[in-house]
């Protein structure tokens, strides 16, 4: 039995800490900001904020102090909102050793310096033995117990390989990886694609339209992701491709539901705080828009997309420009082993955030 503290007490990190419980296999330390959370969870065993109808096991102890979250914990896992991640790794450097494993289990891309959150830990608390976990997964799904697989990576081997022995159990099932780029890219990025497959909804397009967004978004994803150090079968995987099609097409997506809400023709963003999550969603999308260049390699840098704005850029003068761009296509002659790649610029009227353009692969016969 491993103690593990849990740091955020939205809906995936108590569902996080309901399966680490399962079975009594962990003892668990849920550092909860919220009052009426931490009031729920030792009063009724339930998280009626966040995640409500689902019970939380006796040994999953709820606390405000992040000092007695992390005391004697072996394992870190983090699940608090991007925006909130550097000032409590700040804290957190202060009170656990950097030596422990920490775990990302936090979706999103830092605003502002634009990085992922793995690179925030090592950054804001020196944390070295750092995995992300990513993949296709509804909190109040992996809450019940419904069968589910993820992906942890880490550039640390038997990091990746102690959090897959301490976290897996039959209806949680995860796979190990050393593209950290490539996980939390996957799923940063997705969340640009679920909000426009949710404005796909709001205005009343059918299945055609989703599944051409959500092939075609892939493809962008991937594309970026690559250029930014990741491997292109990782964004094929759980927590590329299962990531988005559960996010761009489930009901309990937050992301999807933002994106409908505008589809309907909310006025501006500020409509959408009705929304739990309404507002974190978004400013994750604005972030993942960013990317750059460094001279050490592919970065991050400018706006890959037009900023939704009501008064300018509305879902249906979005579609109508999108169906009006040109077409352009880099072609590739794919061969056994390394392929051929003919490079053709995009027209000006696209915006894209580094050369780079679709590609068709042309086999030849012999293959």
């Amino acid at each position: 039995m491993s103690r593990v503290a849990v740091i955020g007490a939205g809906a995936w990190g108590t569902a996080l800490s309901i399966v680490l419980a399962r079975g009594g296999r962990h003892q668990v330390q849920l550092w909860a900001l919220e009052g009426e959370v931490r009031e729920s969870i030792e009063n009724r065993r339930t998280n009626d904020r966040f995640l409500p109808g689902c019970q939380i096991p006796e040994s999953v102890q709820v606390t405000n102090s992040l000092g007695d979250a992390l005391r004697q914990a072996e394992i870190l896992l983090t699940v608090m909102p991007s925006h909130h991640a550097r000032g409590l790794y700040e804290q957190i450097k202060a009170l656990q050793p950097t030596g422990n494993i920490v775990v990302s289990a936090t979706k999103g891309i830092e605003n502002g310096s634009y990085k992922r959150m793995t690179e925030v830990a090592a950054d804001a608390a020196g944390m070295s033995r750092v995995a992300a976990l990513s993949g296709p997964t509804f909190a109040k799904e992996v809450a019940r117990g419904d069968p589910t697989a993820l992906t942890v990576a880490s550039a640390d081997a038997d990091v990746s390989a102690t959090v897959q022995r301490e976290f897996s159990d039959p209806m949680f099932r995860i796979y190990t990886s050393d593209d950290v780029v490539g996980v939390e890219l996957g799923g940063s990025l997705k969340n640009v694609i679920a909000i426009a497959a949710g404005v796909v909804e709001g205005l009343n397009f059918g299945h055609n339209t989703a599944a051409a967004l959500i092939t075609r978004g892939l493809a962008e994803i991937m594309r970026l992701a690559v250029a930014c150090g990741a491997r292109r079968e990782t964004l094929s995987g759980l927590a590329g491709m299962g990531d988005l099609v559960l996010t761009c097409t489930g009901g309990l997506s937050r992301n999807r539901t933002v994106g409908v809400e505008l589809g309907r023709g909310a006025e501006d963003l500020t409509a959408l705080q009705r929304l739990d999550a309404g507002q974190d969603a978004v400013a994750a999308g604005q972030a993942g828009l960013t990317v750059h260049r460094s001279s050490s390699g592919p970065r991050r840098e400018a706006s890959a997309a037009t900023p939704l704005s009501p008064a300018r850029n509305t879902p249906q003068s979005g579609t109508q420009r999108t169906r009006a761009r040109p077409m352009s296509i880099v072609w590739t002659a794919c061969r056994r082993a390394s392929p051929v790649e003919l490079e053709v610029e995009l027209p000006p009227a696209r915006a894209v955030p580094l050369p780079l353009t679709s590609r068709l692969c042309m086999f030849p016969a012999s293959l």
